[in-house]
């Protein structure tokens, strides 16, 4: 990756494609006003050229004033602001890290973990603080929710196992009861208190 950004910079595709390159690892997008297609083609040509290929599962062109598109965790694209206000190029938690982070809740809150509630809870927070600390840019709302639900659904259904409660275990294992007394992190709560305007 390193010897196609500084093929990049020596042969001066910046001023010629009016772009940027971002990369992290060997992860790239690169962002360009108006020659997107022929960024693509140089960047396939020079790739073969060094002897690398691209992910072609991955690699598209995309109008970012009218599509999004997923990079480093994050879908990147057209938003709208709440109550039909005008439209804005932003970021947020895509669809796969989110349904990552749900995964992971899963594998530990199953009914077979037999370990003492504040171990499982520590182990619990630890992921939920972990996935919050990298997402904290952009519209959050919709995914710390969604994030959240997940969470109180799989520790209700988990300590309703454990404790073999009757029913679906609401009224015992309510969310307040959760999130309060057990001490469970609660993403959008505490993004609220710590920034407002981050969950808009």
């Amino acid at each position: 990756m390193n010897r196609f950004l500084k093929h990049w910079r020596l042969t001066g595709r910046g001023e010629v494609f009016h772009a940027h390159v971002i990369s992290y690892a060997d992860d790239f997008v690169i962002l360009s006003r108006g020659h997107a297609e022929e960024a693509l083609t140089w960047t396939r040509a020079v790739m073969t050229k060094l002897g690398l290929t691209l992910n072609e599962a991955k690699t598209s062109v995309k109008n970012a004033r009218r599509e999004g598109f997923d990079f480093l965790g994050y879908t990147l694209g057209p938003r709208h602001l709440p109550n039909g206000g005008r439209w804005h190029l932003g970021a947020s938690p895509s669809k796969k890290s989110v349904q990552r982070v749900k995964v992971k809740i899963g594998e530990l809150l199953v009914p077979g973990n037999k370990g003492a509630w504040d171990e499982v809870r520590a182990r619990l927070n630890r992921v939920l603080r972990g996935w919050s600390a990298y997402f904290s840019y952009g519209a959050l709302a919709s995914a710390y929710e969604a994030v959240d639900q997940h969470v109180y659904d799989r520790t209700r259904h988990f300590l309703r196992q454990r404790h073999k409660a009757q029913g679906r275990g609401a009224d015992r294992f309510s969310r307040e009861y959760v999130y309060g007394e057990l001490a469970v992190r609660c993403l959008r709560r505490e993004r609220s208190r710590s920034s407002p305007w981050a969950l808009r």
